[in-house]
C-alpha cells in the first residue's frame, strides 16, 4: 500500500483500526479518537482502486481531487491501490474515524455494492458518493452516484481517427463488453464512419480492467495488422499510448491527457473533468444542502472534455472535431440513429428512430455495431 500521510505517522489508515483496539490504539498513534469535532474544514475522502498517476482512471479523479485541496475550507484525504474487497469498507471507516470524513468519494466500481452500502448503512450522517450508474431510491439516502457521458467525445476521437488513419483501419483495446465500453467502441467507430464509410474498427478485449502485458501485445497485434490509430477503454491506457507512439501510429487518449506519452501521434483524447461535480458536491455540503443521489452529465455540462490538439492532427481534422462537438453542445446531437446494423447485419435501430446519450436504452447496449471486427465473448 502507499504511504499514508505524516499525521498518521505512517501507520496504514486500515492497519490501525484493525489492529488497535479503539481509543488507545489511536492515543497510541498520537490521534484523537474524535477528530470531527475539533475539525473546521470539510473532510472529503477520496479511495482509488490503482495508483494516482497512472495516467487513467485513477488519475482523471486524483486530478480533481488535487483541485480541491486549493479551494478554502476543505481538507482532502485519500488512499491509493485499495482492492475491491473488504479492504475499501476499512478505508472508509478509517477516513470517517481517522480523519474525520463526512462525504467519501469511494471511485471505482465494485466498491459499492456491498462495500459502500453496507458501510453507509453503518454511518447513517455521513454522505457517499459513488462514481458509477448504479444508485436507485432503494438504496440508502446518504449515498449516491454520479458520472458522465462520454461516448460523445469517443465519437469525436473517432472523427480524428478518419482524418489521421491511412490505413482506413483503425483500432480499439477494451477491458469488458459491459454496456458503456460498448458504447464507446460503437461511438468511436460510427465517429470513423462518419467522415469516411469505408474505415473500420477492429477491437480486442483484454478481459481484465487493467492488464499491462496484454494491453502490450493488443496494441502490438492490432499494430501488426496494418491498424494506424489506437484507443481505449482500460483503467491505465499508459502502455496502449506508449506503444502506439514506438510503433509509429496514432493514439486518441482515454480518461486523462496522455500527450505526454505520445507526442508525436497523439491526436486528442476523451477526458473525465471530475472537478465540475466534486465543486457541486462540496458545496451542496459546505451549504448544508441535501447532496443529489443521482447526478450525469456531458460535454454541455463540462463533466467531459476533450485533449487538447496533438500536432498529428490535421487542420481539417481539427475543424471537423471543433465543429461536430459545438454541435453536441448545442444538444440535440444523437449518435445512435436509424437504420443502424450490428456487426451481423442485424437490425438493432429502425428507421426513423434515434437515442441522444441520455437515453436509458443505450445502458443495455450488447453489441457491436457495423464495421467493427470483433465478437462480445
Amino acid at each position: 500500500m502507499p504511504a499514508t500521510p505524516p499525521t498518521h505517522t505512517g501507520i496504514s489508515r486500515r492497519t490501525l483500526l484493525q489492529g488497535t483496539a479503539g481509543v488507545a490504539g489511536l492515543a497510541a498513534a498520537g490521534l484523537s479518537a474524535h477528530p470531527a469535532k475539533a475539525a473546521k474544514d470539510l473532510v472529503a475522502g477520496f479511495i482509488y482502486v490503482g495508483p494516482k498517476d497512472d495516467y487513467g482512471y485513477n488519475q482523471a479523479h486524483a486530478e480533481a481531487a488535487a483541485m480541491l485541496k486549493k479551494m478554502p475550507g476543505i481538507k482532502v484525504v485519500e488512499e491509493e491501490k485499495v482492492p475491491e474487497t473488504d479492504d475499501v469498507s476499512k478505508t472508509m471507516e478509517s477516513m470517517i474515524k481517522l480523519d474525520g470524513a463526512t462525504l467519501l468519494f469511494p471511485t471505482s466500481f465494485g466498491y459499492f455494492d456491498p462495500y459502500m452500502l453496507k458501510t453507509a448503512a453503518k454511518y447513517k450522517d455521513i454522505q457517499f458518493r459513488h462514481c458509477g450508474g448504479l444508485w436507485t431510491d432503494k438504496n440508502p439516502m446518504n449515498t449516491g452516484s454520479y458520472f458522465g457521458y462520454i461516448g460523445m467525445c469517443q465519437y469525436l476521437n473517432g472523427i480524428a481517427a478518419a482524418h489521421a488513419t491511412k490505413t482506413k483501419k483503425i483500432g480499439f483495446i477494451a477491458a469488458k463488453p459491459i454496456p458503456q465500453v460498448l458504447i464507446n467502441i460503437n461511438s468511436f467507430a460510427l465517429g470513423a464512419r462518419s467522415v469516411d464509410p469505408s474505415i473500420t474498427t477492429t477491437v480486442i478485449f483484454t478481459g481484465e480492467w487493467s492488464m499491462p502485458v496484454k494491453e502490450a501485445e493488443a496494441a502490438n497485434s492490432l499494430a501488426d495488422q496494418g491498424i494506424d490509430v489506437l484507443t481505449c477503454h482500460v483503467d491505465g491506457p499508459k502502455v496502449i499510448m506508449e506503444t502506439a507512439e514506438r510503433r509509429g501510429i496514432y493514439a486518441c487518449g482515454y480518461h486523462a491527457d496522455q500527450s505526454k506519452l505520445a507526442p508525436k501521434g497523439y491526436l486528442t483524447g476523451a477526458e473525465w473533468n471530475w472537478i465540475t461535480v466534486y465543486k457541486q458536491f462540496i458545496a451542496d455540503e459546505q451549504g448544508a444542502k441535501p447532496l443529489p443521489n443521482f447526478v450525469r452529465g456531458g460535454l454541455a455540462q463540462n463533466f467531459v472534455k476533450m485533449s487538447p490538439f496533438g500536432p498529428a492532427l490535421s487542420e481539417a481534422g481539427r475543424k471537423n472535431v471543433t465543429a461536430v462537438k459545438a454541435e453536441i453542445v448545442k444538444g440535440g446531437f444523437a449518435v445512435f440513429k436509424g437504420p443502424m446494423k450490428d456487426n451481423k447485419g442485424n437490425v438493432v435501430i429502425p428507421a426513423g428512430k434515434s437515442y441522444p446519450e441520455t437515453a436509458v436504452e443505450l445502458e443495455s447496449q450488447n453489441y457491436l455495431v457495423e464495421g467493427v471486427n470483433g465478437a462480445i465473448a
